[in-house]
Parts: C-alpha cells; sequence; structure tokens
C-alpha cells in the first residue's frame, strides 16, 4: 500500500548533527514528511526529582528535534508505578508524571507541537485504560498535550469503541496494531484478533483527521 508519512524512533542524545541530516534528508528524498518523534521517558515519574529532571530535559530535546524535523508531535510513553505501587505512593507518582507533562505540553506550544501520550495496556501503567487518559489529560490540563490512542492497546484495556468518544478534540495521533487479545504484541494488522473497523468508524466519527501509523515492535 505504500506510506504518506513516518514517525522517527531516534534518540536525539545518541545521534550527531550529521545523523539528524541525514534522517532530515532521507524523509524529503523519500517524500515522507516526519509526523512524530517517539520518546519513553520512563523516569519522568520517578521517586527522584534529579531522574525526574533528567527524563523532562531529554523529552525536550525529542521535541526539538521532531521541530527540526518539520514534526507535528512527540508521542510519549510516561512509564509505570514501581515497587507495585507498594513503597511509594500512587497519588506522588501521578503527580510527578502530571508535572513533567505539563511542563513538556509548554515547551510543545512554544515550538508549535503537540505531545501525544500513549496508552500502554499494562497492569502498572500510569495511563492504562481511557479513564485514566481522561483524567491524566485532564490534571496536566494543557492543550497542547493530548492523547495518542493505539488500537490493540484498547482492544487490551477492555476499551469498547464508543468509549473514543470521550476523547473528541483530544487525540494528536492514532497507532495501528495487532494482538492476539491476551498479550501485548504490536503484530502487523490482521495478524491478530483486534476487530479494526469499529474503532476506525468512532475514531472518524471525533473528527479525528491526523495520521495514523502502523507501529510494529520488535
Amino acid at each position: 500500500l505504500g506510506f504518506d508519512t513516518i514517525d522517527i524512533f531516534a534518540d536525539p542524545m545518541e545521534i550527531d548533527i550529521k545523523e539528524r541530516r541525514l534522517i532530515k534528508d532521507t524523509c524529503i528524498d523519500c517524500a515522507l514528511p516526519v509526523v512524530s518523534t517517539v520518546c519513553c521517558a520512563l523516569g519522568i515519574a520517578d521517586f527522584n526529582s534529579t531522574v525526574r529532571r533528567f527524563h523532562v530535559d531529554r523529552a525536550k530535546r525529542y521535541l526539538d528535534l521532531g521541530y527540526e524535523l518539520n514534526g507535528k508531535n512527540l508521542l510519549l510513553v510516561v512509564g509505570e508505578y514501581i515497587w507495585q505501587q507498594e513503597v511509594i505512593a500512587p497519588k506522588d507518582q501521578w503527580a510527578w508524571a502530571v508535572e513533567g507533562v505539563r511542563e513538556l505540553g509548554v515547551h510543545a506550544a512554544s515550538l508549535g507541537l503537540e505531545v501525544a501520550i500513549e496508552l500502554e495496556p499494562f497492569t502498572l501503567s500510569l495511563v492504562n485504560d481511557l479513564p485514566k487518559m481522561v483524567k491524566f489529560l485532564n490534571d496536566v490540563n494543557h492543550p497542547a498535550v493530548k492523547a495518542n490512542l493505539d488500537i490493540s492497546h484498547l482492544t487490551l484495556s477492555h476499551t469498547e469503541p464508543p468509549e473514543i468518544a470521550t476523547l473528541k478534540g483530544r487525540i494528536a495521533h492514532v497507532h495501528l496494531s495487532d494482538c492476539d487479545g491476551q498479550k501485548h504484541g504490536d503484530l502487523p494488522p490482521g495478524r491478530g484478533v483486534v476487530e479494526f473497523m469499529p474503532y476506525l468508524k468512532e475514531l472518524k466519527a471525533t473528527g479525528f483527521d491526523g495520521s495514523i501509523s502502523i507501529e510494529l515492535e520488535y
């Protein structure tokens, strides 16, 4: 089928200026505009303030890379609660994540970009279902911070397609992937059990007009 756009999963703290230029030039040569840079900031809710500071600053570098590549958003994974929520209070970890992401929203807005928070369907993920996504966005309370919806993640979190309507106007990016219905896999669409059409119809009903990326994991 071919592709219209591409997302870039490259750490700006690992690549040099030559590789940054190579990415940009190659995307231009292939007529594949960059939509999103992808960052896993798993320490953004760490109980050490210095660790949180590093992850926020690192995510800002990803936003800067996205701006340099004429992208539209930063796809952000905020991670999980540690130690089974038994040592550090979950409300504190949540608050630290909210604080850090709000700061990223301010930086993103200054660049004309958005932050797309990924819903991760794991038991201890901070944002692991649709109600928590809504609460997280409400708590961050910044117009540049929106949701990323992965269709297989919605299936794994037992989210029914009509529930997508609660995020109308707050969806920045979408991932299209499949799974076996039990375990995260990010399989190519068609290799699992996900019923895509109901989700895509509800997504269209929200007025979403952005990119849908096919995400293939390792």
